[in-house]
């Protein structure tokens, strides 16, 4: 469920179901404050809970969070709140599924004997639903489908076999994964086993299939052809097909050199090209060299996104201020402002008729990689480059108290919290 989705029908859910008066206007009120921000959306919604432990919305909530979480990749509140969840209602494949991974992807011992738990019971819901794909025209579909599914638990067991330095079992599990659907992963697994244990024959025959298995599932109904072809030539050429897969090899290893090659071209003319990671950009600068965000590694960053059009971001702009002198003595924490005109004549004008810094920076696609619709947006980074705190427009009243605190907090610091907040 995509986010705003999610976020209508938890507002639905806080004027329709019955609850005291002080709980409804505490999720409303929080719910407010988080915006349009699925990472202040989790933090509204834990804040919640931990003022109302005891909520007959509990359940709904924490199925919220995780939905929020998956969404973000947050692997701490998956299992968290999702292994809550699964104590009440333990027969959601979906949660089950998401669970494990999040528990694999932990990467502890500990974490590896609950992954096996959970994808054990999601193998054996799939199992069930694939031993009865029903019949008509969706049948094949529902057989595809919970094959794939029975695949991924088998290879979510693997991984935490693994995990726990069972490597037979990690191989067994791996290669009877790719038996029921043959997928680049199950192969990968099974290829990095086979060599754990010593076997290079297997090794290399599962880690070959991962190059094919895009290709064959390929629509493309010339390229069976092209096969054909490819070995009538070699051929001709050679009077054998032998040493046709390293001539395959050689040419994989020159295009993708080539590809490379062109790749560097392109970021010649926008370092930016095909970067995903947001503190991999690199931002130009109004006065002064570029600014890698890389560079800023390991601090807490604030970035303000405004633009010269935008009537609320003169509004914000001394509080922003405000809050940049509190911290003007950390050198962990880094303030930038970041510009989204399209035409960067008119910032120096701008900044300079209202006084404000001329340390500014243009956005240079970043906004579109953080999906910044609206603006003012300011987003916080921690330390560890994840996103902390995203703040959509902003509450005159509460913006620097607000943004303080979740600073504080992506510094890891304690956050005292004002009386009213915590009396209920």
């Amino acid at each position: 469920m995509k986010f705003c989705a999610l976020l209508f029908c938890i507002a639905a859910l806080a004027l329709a179901q019955p609850a005291p008066d002080k709980e409804s206007e505490s999720l409303q009120r929080a719910l407010g404050e988080a915006g349009n921000s699925p990472v202040d959306f989790i933090r509204a919604l834990e804040d919640h809970l931990n003022h109302f432990p005891n909520s007959p919305r509990k359940i709904e909530l924490e199925r919220a969070l995780i939905k929020t979480a998956i969404e973000l990749k947050d692997t701490k509140r998956i299992i968290t709140f999702g292994e809550r969840v699964l104590a009440v209602q333990p027969d959601d494949p979906a949660l089950l599924q998401q669970v494990a991974i999040a528990l694999v992807r932990e990467g502890s011992p500990s974490s590896a004997e609950k992954a096996l738990k959970y994808a054990a019971r999601f193998e054996q819901l799939e199992r069930e639903l694939a031993n009865d794909p029903g019949s008509g025209r969706d049948a094949a579909r529902r057989k595809d489908e919970t094959d794939k599914a029975v695949a991924s638990a088998l290879l979510l067991e693997s991984r935490a076999n693994g995990l726990l330095n069972r490597k037979d079992q990690a191989v067994s599990l791996a290669v009877a994964s790719y038996k029921i659907y043959p997928s680049v992963e199950a192969a990968r697994e099974a290829s990095t086993w086979y060599a754990e244990l010593g076997d290079t024959q297997h090794a290399v025959e599962y880690l070959a299939n991962v190059f094919s298995i895009d290709q064959l599932r390929s629509s493309d109904a010339q390229r069976t052809q092209d096969r054909a072809r490819l070995a009538e030539l070699y051929r001709k050429l050679k009077g054998t097909e032998t040493g046709l897969g390293d001539a395959v090899l050689q040419a994989y290893d020159r295009t993708a050199a080539e590809w490379s090659d062109r790749r560097a071209a392109l970021r010649a003319f926008d370092p930016n090209t095909q970067v995903s990671d947001p503190l991999r950009f690199t931002l130009g600068s109004l006065e002064g060299p570029p600014l890698q965000l890389a560079s800023l590694q390991g601090k807490v960053i604030i970035m303000d996104f405004w633009a010269t059009w935008c009537g609320p971001c003169r509004v914000q702009h001394p509080l922003y201020e405000e809050v940049k002198k509190k911290f003007k003595d950390n050198p962990d924490v880094v303030f930038l402002s970041v510009d989204t005109d399209e035409d960067h004549s008119i910032v120096k004008p701008y900044v300079t008729e209202n006084h404000w810094s001329q340390k500014v920076y243009f956005e240079d696609g970043l906004s579109r990689n953080l999906q910044v619709a609206s603006i003012p947006t300011t987003v916080v980074f921690d330390k560890k480059g994840a996103v902390a705190s995203r703040m959509n427009g902003f509450v005159p009243e509460r913006f620097v108290d607000m943004l303080t605190e979740r600073i504080q907090e992506a510094l890891g610091a304690p956050v005292a919290k004002p009386l009213e907040t915590i009396v209920q």
